[in-house]
């Protein structure tokens, strides 16, 4: 018998350690419609146009179901459906009760987070690990969470007394859409406001199946409603004068002109908006450990959260290493088919967003970086891209400067502390960032002088219903999650 050398050996254990047969979660349980409605009142009604629009599978470019587009028409009916609840039934019931609902609407979620979850990458293209082990039992603790606050509510702000606003217009993104939903409606019903909800128009479906969760919960008629549609849609529920309170998740530009449409109206608002966080990681720090922080803050999740980490710092003596082992870990990442299991980095969540993707790589090779992708190989349909970091950018490359929601990393170096946190804050942003080294004051010292919200040390990308969220700069106004999500939705008296 021939000998093997070392070199097939160590190849042929290679490819015997990361090839997986599949593993797909099963898709029986999950009943979707072919086509949905608008939920107002209570109940699935046609939109008053008659118009719909299809929701398509990323992964394999199919049509899930049809959706109804709501007009200006249907969001009034929404809106005046909020209204009559609030006045007549939600803001007189007492607060106790109010929770239960609250806390129904929770155990519903945890009974069907199955479906959810396989719903959810269905719809927006994310692996189920992340749907299934994050996004699902998240949203169902923020309900858990606010179904506790909503008897005491008064012991929030001793000495104060508060009173809830009234409606509340909720515009939530495609990147986390039951997430999102949970974020927005469980502090505003703790509260004791009504609800009117409009999902992306991607990504519109655990959002619709959230609305059977609230007719199965037995929620009050009109305390919640879910209209469909886009820009359109979203523009009708922001300047409609019976709207108390705005609250809305998506981009910088789109927030700016919310701002503007609001300004002088009375109304209430918080926007999280766009985000392009930094890593830094110190020469003292737990480098794998590191290392696989960074692939979990912006290769997990196809860098679709704002708080993706897509900005790194490395200390210019330990750069190479990180590079080299970034680049190694880069090639163990599966892409491919977002139901199974083994998957590591699901689809893009639409054509355009692929496009937009697509043209900043263009972009970061015409600047001058040096782009490495992943050898991995792509599924002929669906909307892919390769996780992809780039080297040799500058503070003024707009791969580092703008948004791009997706797997790009771009790398810089530096030498001292001071360096770092200067170019961390050298953007219009402010959402998040993630520091990495052994040294606890080094930690105190680099937070306290970054222009983030959410700051995380030596890990990346956790989050709890009891912890605040929200940015600085044009990374948006206002908090959610924990007390600082439940205050915006009330008026102290």
């Amino acid at each position: 018998m021939k000998k093997k050398s070392k070199k097939e050996d160590v190849k042929l254990k290679f490819n015997s350690s990361w090839e997986y047969a599949p593993a797909p979660e099963s898709k029986d349980h999950v009943k979707i419609n072919s086509s949905y409605d608008l939920f107002i009142n209570g109940k699935f009604t046609a939109p008053d146009s008659g118009k719909y629009f299809d929701t398509i599978n990323p992964a394999t470019e199919t049509k899930i179901a049809k959706v109804a587009d709501a007009n200006e028409k249907d969001v009034d009916k929404a809106v005046k459906a909020a209204r009559n609840a609030y006045d007549n039934v939600w803001s007189k019931m007492p607060a106790k009760e109010r929770g239960k609902y609250i806390y129904r609407i929770a155990r519903v979620m945890q009974e069907r987070a199955r479906e959810l979850a396989v719903i959810e990458s269905m719809d927006g293209g994310k692996a189920i690990r992340e749907s299934r082990d994050i996004d699902i039992p998240l949203a169902a603790a923020h309900f858990f969470y606010y179904a506790g606050w909503a008897d005491k509510i008064d012991y929030a702000v001793p000495g104060s007394k508060s009173r809830s606003l009234g409606v509340a217009g909720q515009i939530i993104p495609w990147n986390f859409p039951l997430l999102m939903a949970a974020w927005k409606i469980a502090p505003a019903l703790a509260a004791g406001n009504t609800v009117v909800l409009k999902p992306a128009e991607t990504t519109p479906l655990t959002a619709l199946k959230l609305a059977e969760i609230i007719q199965e919960a037995d929620l009050p008629p009109g305390v919640v409603n879910i209209i469909t549609g886009a820009g359109a849609t979203g523009a009708a529920l922001v300047n409609h004068p019976g709207i108390d309170k705005i609250a809305f998740t998506g981009s910088t530009d789109v927030g700016k002109i919310i701002q503007k449409s609001i300004a002088g109206t009375g109304k209430k608002y918080t926007l999280e908006l766009g985000g392009k966080a930094a890593n830094i990681i110190f020469e003292d720090a737990a480098i794998d450990q590191a290392v696989e922080g960074i692939v979990n803050g912006i290769f997990f999740n196809q860098g679709h959260v704002c708080c993706a980490g897509s900005r790194l710092f490395v200390q210019e003596s330990v750069m190479d290493t990180v590079v080299r082992k970034l680049k190694d870990r880069m090639e163990t990442l599966i892409v491919g088919d977002p139901l199974d299991k083994n998957t590591d980095i699901g689809a893009i969540n639409s054509k355009e967003q692929l496009g937009k993707i697509k043209q900043y790589l263009k972009i970061g090779v015409n600047e001058g970086g040096e782009m490495y992708q992943s050898s991995c190989a792509l599924p002929s349909k669906g909307f892919w891209c390769r996780p992809t970091l780039f080297t040799n950018v500058s503070q003024s490359s707009r791969i580092v400067t703008e948004e791009i929601f997706g797997p790009v990393l771009g790398i810089q170096s530096f030498r001292t502390v001071e360096e770092a946190i200067e170019k961390a804050n050298n953007i219009p942003y402010g959402l998040s960032g993630g520091v990495w080294t052994d040294k606890g004051s080094k930690i105190f010292k680099v937070t306290s002088q970054l222009r983030a919200g959410v700051i995380w040390a030596n890990t990346y990308n956790k989050f709890d219903p009891t912890s605040p969220f929200g940015g600085y700069k044009e990374s948006g106004v206002g908090r959610e999650g924990g007390l600082h999500g439940l205050m915006p939705y009330l008026e102290l008296v």
